[in-house]
C-alpha cells in the first residue's frame, strides 16, 4: 500500500524521520512525508527536504509553545487549512492512508493535530491514521525522574508538567476524528536511568520499524509476491474508522541465505533452507510478535480485532506456521475478527513478523489520566 506521512511538531517531525529511514530500499510504500512545526530550528534539525517541511503560526512562537496547549490549539485552529493546502499542493501520488505522527505530551502537535486531522477528514475518503507517542513519566514527574536518575543539569531534561494532562486531552479530542490511533509508550520503551533525549532516536527506530512492516505491505519490487496480501483495505478493516486504539507487536530473526537470491513463489523453497529450520523461524517470530514487547502494552484479549503479518525471505516463509500463527493469534485475543498474510523480501536476511491489536484497553493510558488529574488537584 501507498502511505503519506505528516510529522507535525517536534517528536511528530523526528519520528516521520525515522519513517523514512525505515523505508525498506527494495520496497517503496511512503508517497510523500512532510514536516510541520512552529519551531525553525527544529525543523532545520530534520532529513525532510526543504521543499516538504514548514513552520507555521505567529513569528513570536517560533521556538515553540512551552507545553502550552490552549495556544496550541488555537494555532493550530488557525493554521490547519493553510497546512493542509500545503500538502495537497505538492502532493503528486494517491495514498491509500494517511498517517500523522505526534508526540501527544506538546503543544504544537496535541494542539494542531486534531484541527489536522478533522480537515483532512473533510476533504478525503483516506482513511487518516494518527500515529501517537505518550509521554514517559520521568517527562512530567519531577520526583520520578529524580528517583529513577539523579539530579541533571542540562536544560533539555527538564520536566514538563503539563505533558500527562495535554495527552489526555489531545487523546479526547482524536476520538472521533481520527480512523485510529496507533499508540507508542514512551515510559515502557525508555531504559532505567534514560533521559527522553537520549534514548528517543531508539524508541523512533523501534516504532517506525513496525510501521514499516505493517504498511510496506506483501510483495517485492524485485517481483516476489505474498502468498496472501494484506493491503490497504485489509489494514482498514481491522483497524477501523471509529478512533480505535491500536497496539503493535513486533519480533524479527536474522536467518542465513547464503547471499541467493530466492524464487519469486513464495514457497520456492532452496535446498540448504530445510523446512524444520524455516517452520522454527516463523515460530519463533511470531511468538515474540504477538506475546513480547508491544508499542503500548495491553492485555490482548480486550482487543477487538488483529492482523498478522510475516516477513523476509520466500524460502523461510513457511506456509503452514503462518497459518497456525494466525490461529495463535485469533486464540490471544479471544475472537474471530483476524486477518493475516505475508510480505517476501528477496533481499532480505531477517524473518519478522507484525502484529496489530485493534480496539485495546490499556492501563498506562488510565495511568496517565490519573496523573493529569494530580497534577490539576496540585495546581
Amino acid at each position: 500500500m501507498q502511505l503519506e506521512v505528516l510529522g507535525v511538531g517536534g517528536a511528530g517531525c523526528r519520528i516521520a524521520d525515522a519513517i523514512r529511514a525505515a523505508e525498506p530500499t527494495d520496497h517503496s510504500f511512503l508517497t510523500d512525508v512532510f514536516a510541520f512545526d512552529t519551531d525553525g530550528s527544529s525543523l532545520s534539525g530534520t532529513v525532510i527536504p526543504e521543499s516538504h517541511r514548514f513552520r507555521y503560526g505567529p513569528d513570536d512562537i517560533d521556538g515553540g509553545l512551552g507545553g502550552d496547549l490552549e495556544r496550541g490549539r488555537t494555532v493550530g485552529r488557525a493554521c490547519a487549512d493553510d497546512l493542509l493546502e500545503r500538502v495537497t499542493r505538492t502532493t503528486a501520488a494517491a495514498a491509500d492512508a494517511i498517517l500523522v505522527a505526534v508526540g501527544l505530551g506538546g503543544a504544537t502537535g496535541g494542539g494542531t493535530v486534531p484541527a489536522l486531522v478533522a480537515a483532512l477528514q473533510q476533504r478525503t475518503d483516506t482513511p487518516v491514521y494518527v500515529l501517537a507517542t505518550l509521554p514517559a513519566d520521568r517527562e512530567f514527574d519531577a520526583a520520578a525522574d529524580r528517583a529513577r536518575s539523579g539530579p541533571r543539569g542540562s536544560a533539555a531534561d527538564a520536566p514538563r508538567p503539563n505533558a500527562a494532562a495535554n495527552a489526555v486531552a489531545t487523546l479526547e479530542r482524536l476520538d472521533g476524528v481520527a480512523s485510529a490511533i496507533i499508540t507508542f509508550d514512551n515510559e515502557d520503551w525508555l531504559r532505567p536511568g534514560e533521559a527522553l533525549r537520549d534514548g528517543r532516536d531508539r524508541c523512533n527506530r523501534e516504532l517506525a520499524t513496525r510501521i514499516a512492516a505493517v504498511f510496506a505491505g506483501g510483495g517485492d519490487s524485485d517481483g516476489a509476491v505474498a502468498q496472501t496480501v494484506v493491503d490497504a483495505s485489509d489494514i482498514r478493516r481491522i483497524v477501523g474508522d471509529q478512533s480505535a486504539v491500536v497496539a503493535l507487536g513486533y519480533g524479527d530473526q536474522t536467518v542465513e541465505t547464503n547471499g541467493s537470491r530466492f524464487g519469486l513463489g513464495l514457497l520456492s523453497a532452496e535446498p540448504d533452507v530445510d523446512t524444520s529450520d524455516a517452520v522454527s523461524a516463523t515460530e519463533t517470530v511470531v511468538r515474540k510478535g504477538i506475546h513480547g514487547k508491544r508499542s503500548l502494552e495491553c492485555d490482548p484479549e480486550t482487543a477487538e480485532r488483529g492482523l498478522l503479518i510475516v516477513g523476509g525471505p520466500p524460502a523461510w516463509l513457511n506456509r503452514r506456521a503462518i497459518a497456525e500463527g494466525r490461529r495463535t493469534l485469533e486464540s490471544a485475543i479471544g475472537g474471530s475478527g483476524i486477518l493475516g498474510g505475508d510480505a517476501p523480501r528477496l533481499d532480505g536476511d531477517r524473518v519478522f513478523a507484525a502484529v496489530v491489536l485493534a480496539g485495546v484497553e490499556s492501563e498506562r493510558i488510565e495511568a496517565l489520566r490519573a496523573a493529569a488529574d494530580r497534577a490539576e488537584t496540585a495546581d
